[in-house]
């Protein structure tokens, strides 16, 4: 009887062991990729579009600038692209408000096929060195996009795949930061009409 209870005591202690080693390695591995749980303080609900209540002033001001385009009783398509590549750098590039490497700005004005290529791309190069902030204790400095100009916008065509073409509309644009830390300060970013909507399809480095 006693070695019945001893085997039972042991697998009771194995199976805690290995609860606490999994609840240890989802804290400090996956629970990483949680992207912060924002609060939605604004929606153009037809376009999915989003105002966060982390979003800076920038972004907010902006995102004001957008609504009064869509809302309008005709769209501005070339209006709309500006103002929408402008969100899409902003939201990018403003990484101090960020959760971490795996919480992706400006994907919401991205293409859709190509979000997932985009995140991968954005984890192993931008944010790659962002630290994780989940427990709010990040001291990390890092970018916040204070101002941004567009400096031309041109209208042309673009090709997704073989076949489909797109109207087109490429915006050059020009930003600062609260405090330079060496990132991309100008670009270049194209945007495709689909029906009603834009989508960022490229972002190029300025020269």
């Amino acid at each position: 009887m006693k070695k019945k209870y001893k085997r039972i005591l042991i697998i009771i202690l194995i199976v805690v062991l290995l609860a606490i080693i999994s609840f240890v390695i989802y804290k400090i591995f996956l629970n990483n990729k949680t992207e912060e749980v924002v609060n939605i303080v604004d929606s153009i609900s037809e376009y999915g579009y989003n105002l966060d209540d982390r979003d800076t002033e920038l972004m907010k001001n902006v995102y004001e600038e957008l609504k009064d385009v869509l809302l309008a009783d005709t769209i501005d398509y070339e209006k709309y692209a500006d103002t929408l590549a402008r969100l899409f750098v902003i939201d990018l590039f403003t990484m101090n408000n960020k959760i971490n490497k795996y919480d992706v700005g400006g994907t919401e004005y991205v293409y859709p096929d190509a979000i997932e290529n985009f995140k991968l791309n954005v984890e192993d190069t931008i944010y790659k060195h962002m630290e994780n902030n989940s427990s709010g204790k990040r001291k990390q400095n890092l970018p916040e996009v204070s101002s941004i100009d567009v400096l031309s916008t041109e209208v042309g065509e673009y090709t997704i795949g073989d076949t489909d073409t797109f109207d087109a509309y490429i915006v050059d644009l020009a930003w600062e930061y609260s405090s330079d830390l060496g990132y991309d300060d100008n670009a270049t970013v194209t945007l495709v009409k689909m029906e009603d909507k834009l989508y960022v399809v490229e972002y190029a480095v300025g020269e």
